[in-house]
């Protein structure tokens, strides 16, 4: 026969154990308490109204990466296609795609009527970066990884954005089909509402009339308000351009080769660069998978 286990326990045991373990557990879960209080709450992750307004986006509204396009152009379409192009060749498994509007795709009314003056394109440019990088810092500020696309128009206000807000407003930049210092022929023709092209890639020609139309007379003010900087000058402060892999082609008709004092300084500031023999449209299509592979990782 088993021996029975009396279920009796001593007056008085029962309170003291239990009093012994709240006293030597009750600070640790008094720290623990604190601790959790005084963390910082989970990154909110769902884009604002605010930013809405001023992008496209496809993929997960909570990715950890972000791929900002910076479309091309100058045009007043907003170039949702451009992400869709994005989404359709690239794996971006895991990563928010963003095409952000420009002052004359947000308001394309700002085309018509009067010509500009080259002072009012500029105006304009300054809204178009200054729209980049509210949304640049937007997701920055949600500890995110930041990546910038720009190509053609784009990378020209790609440039824009490091020489006014630093090369740390986002992680990493590429930049394809652009220029450092354009042509000052060219640019002051396209100030004039005029269009230029490059033979050879290197050596511009000018169109003698300026466009018919007023908006496109007014596009090509905009496109001279980016162009006239001289982005080696504005760079110049930069230590370390590390973060940007610059892609062109040495035959491109459309805004000309970068020339080798260019690429000397693209080079002596760390920069990746990536040279092609094609011209604008064969760099974009050819060699931008290169450098979103070798700049961001994305194949």
């Amino acid at each position: 026969m088993k021996r029975a286990i009396s279920n009796v326990t001593t007056p008085g045991r029962y309170n003291y154990t239990t009093y012994l373990i709240l006293i030597i557990c009750f600070p640790g879960l008094l720290a623990m308490s604190c601790k959790k209080d005084d963390g910082p709450p989970p990154p909110v992750r769902e884009i604002s109204q605010e930013i809405r307004e001023l992008i496209y986006f496809r993929g997960d509204e909570k990715s950890e990466t972000v791929l900002i396009n910076v479309q091309s152009g100058p045009s007043a379409e907003f170039a949702i296609y451009e992400v869709e192009d994005i989404v359709n060749d690239y794996n971006t498994t895991g990563i928010l795609i963003v095409n952000v509007h420009q002052a004359q795709t947000l308001t394309p009314g700002i085309l018509h009527g009067d010509d500009f003056t080259l002072e009012q394109a500029v105006n304009h440019n300054d809204e178009s970066t200054e729209m980049l990088a509210k949304v640049v810092n937007y997701f920055k500020a949600q500890d995110r990884t930041v990546y910038v696309f720009g190509g053609s128009f784009g990378a020209f206000v790609a440039q824009d954005l490091i020489a006014k807000k630093g090369i740390g407003v986002a992680d990493k930049y590429l930049i394809a089909a652009g220029r450092l210092d354009m042509n000052e022929i060219v640019w002051q023709a396209m100030a004039e509402g005029r269009l230029g092209y490059f033979e050879n890639g290197a050596d511009p020609v000018i169109l003698p009339e300026p466009e018919m139309d007023v908006d496109e007379r007014n596009l090509n003010r905009i496109a001279a308000g980016f162009a006239m900087n001289r982005y080696t000058e504005l760079y110049n402060s930069f230590d370390d351009l590390s973060q940007i892999t610059y892609v062109y082609g040495e035959n491109d008709e459309a805004v000309g080769s970068l020339t080798a004092a260019e690429v000397q300084f693209l080079q002596s500031k760390n920069a990746r660069v990536i040279i092609g023999s094609g011209g604008h449209d064969d760099t974009l299509s050819r060699l931008v998978p290169q450098g979103m592979n070798l700049a961001f990782g994305i194949q």
